[in-house]
């Protein structure tokens, strides 16, 4: 069986988990999840850093095989354990997936992630309240250009899902949430309709509603 280290509300677990259910591998069943980070500790403990040197979490272990980055494990996942063919795998969709798995961690991801830790993880009088709207405002700018790619066509890497979705849609989920709870402080939020479009989509046809917070998990 294999082991997940992880909390469920880290986007990055989510990623693993949402992932996981496509291919229709269930918890307890087909892999055993540990909560760890954030409250729940674990993370830096010696065992753990055995696994992940990064201290962070998830870290995925499958027999012989332990793996961090939550994209790596997605990778190794639908490789692994796509028996029905939930992804494609022509070299289009593949690849297409492939280089929003990267822009997500390189474009996306950091300005956002700022804004996020800034509102959700860090005490209200630390808060750099400058420095949040720069990188809301900053993820809107980057995110029409996905809007622009998907007015063209349905996923992001053309006509069917893959594990591209998985990731920018974390991404976006926590971008309207932002929004959502601290409009005053993020400014305010690209209108974007093919966004808007895609995610009803997911919400539709995959497991997205299971695994996307419903709130932000905002430590007091």
């Amino acid at each position: 069986m294999m082991h997940l280290w992880g909390r469920k509300s880290s986007i990055n677990v989510q990623k693993v988990l949402w992932c996981l259910a496509e291919l229709g591998l269930k918890e307890n069943v087909d892999f055993e999840r540990l909560d760890a980070g954030l409250h729940f500790g674990v993370n830096h403990t010696p065992e753990f850093l055995k696994l992940n040197p990064n201290g962070l979490v998830p870290a995925l272990q499958d027999g012989d095989l332990v793996l961090w980055e939550s994209n790596t494990i997605l990778r190794y996942l639908i490789q692994q354990y796509d028996k029905n063919k939930r992804f494609p795998t022509d070299n289009v969709s593949k690849y297409g997936s492939e280089k929003w798995l990267d822009w997500q961690l390189t474009t996306l991801w950091p300005p956002l992630r700022g804004a996020f830790l800034g509102l959700t993880r860090t005490p209200e009088a630390e808060r750099d309240y400058d420095a949040i709207y720069k990188g809301y405002q900053a993820t809107n700018h980057s995110l029409k250009l996905l809007d622009n790619i998907l007015e063209k066509q349905s996923y992001c890497s053309g006509k069917q899902f893959h594990i591209g979705d998985i990731v920018l849609a974390l991404g976006v989920h926590r971008w309207v949430l932002l929004h959502q709870t601290f409009p005053e402080k993020t400014g305010p939020r690209a209108e974007l309709k093919n966004i808007a479009r895609w995610l009803k989509q997911l919400e539709t046809e995959t497991c997205f509603n299971d695994f996307a917070d419903k709130e932000l998990n905002i430590v007091k």
